[in-house]
C-alpha cells in the first residue's frame, strides 16, 4: 500500500501538565472476577507506548451488561450490548476550554497555568460478561479477550479507527504489537484470532 493511502495517526507526543500519565480504573460489575491492577497497568503501558507524556488521565471502567447496553443505545444508537466503548475527549474542544479566560473575582487572581492541567484523554468502558461470552470464538481465552479490549479501547481514545480497510489494518497491526510487547511479551499465541470490529 502506498504511503499516501495509509491512515495517519499523529506521531506527535500528547503532553499534559507536570506529572505522569494516570489510569483510573473501576470495577462496577460482579459477574466476572477481575485483576484491576493488571488491566490498569496494561492501559498505562499502551499510553506510554503511544507517546502520551506528562499528566494525562484516562478512565478504564468495567461494567455490567445492562449498563453497557444502555450506553451503546444512548451514545452509539445501536441495539443490544457490546464488548467495549470508547469516549475520547475532543482535543480541539479541550484547547478552546484551556484558552478561554478564567472567570475572576478580582485583580488578584492570576489565569490558570495550562502547564499544570492534566490532558483528559477520555473513558474506555468494557463489559466482562460480553468478553467472556465471545472469547472462545474471538481472542481464544477470557484473558486475551480482555487484553485485546483494553488495548482496542485505549487506541480508539487516542484516535485510531477501523471504519476503512486501511485504518482497520493499521489498528489491528498496532494492537498486535502492543499485545506482544505488554500482554504476552512474546509472539501471539496460536489460538489468537483478533477479529475485533465494533
Amino acid at each position: 500500500m502506498p504511503d499516501s493511502a495509509r491512515p495517519r495517526i499523529s506521531s506527535r507526543p500528547r503532553v499534559g501538565g507536570a506529572g505522569d500519565p494516570e489510569v483510573f480504573c473501576a470495577d462496577e460489575q460482579h459477574a466476572v472476577p477481575l485483576e484491576l491492577e493488571r488491566w490498569q497497568r496494561l492501559a498505562l503501558d499502551v499510553l506510554r507506548a503511544e507517546r502520551v507524556r506528562g499528566l494525562a488521565e484516562l478512565s478504564l471502567l468495567f461494567v455490567a451488561e445492562d449498563e453497557i447496553t444502555e450506553l451503546n443505545e444512548r451514545y452509539m444508537g445501536a441495539t443490544g450490548s457490546t464488548d467495549v466503548l470508547s469516549f475520547p475527549i475532543d482535543a480541539a474542544e479541550a484547547e478552546i476550554v484551556l484558552q478561554s479566560p478564567a472567570p475572576t473575582r478580582g485583580p488578584d487572581r492570576s489565569p490558570p497555568d495550562v502547564g499544570d492541567m492534566p490532558l483528559l484523554l477520555g473513558d474506555v468502558v468494557i463489559c466482562p460478561q460480553v468478553a467472556e461470552r465471545q472469547a472462545p470464538e474471538h481472542a481464544g481465552t477470557l484473558d486475551d479477550e480482555l487484553a485485546l479490549l483494553v488495548v482496542h479501547g485505549v487506541l480508539h481514545v487516542l484516535g485510531y479507527d477501523h471504519a476503512e480497510p486501511a485504518e482497520r489494518d493499521t489498528m489491528r497491526a498496532r494492537e498486535r504489537e502492543l499485545l506482544e510487547a505488554h500482554h504476552w511479551r512474546a509472539p501471539a499465541p496460536d489460538g489468537f484470532r483478533q477479529e475485533q470490529d465494533d
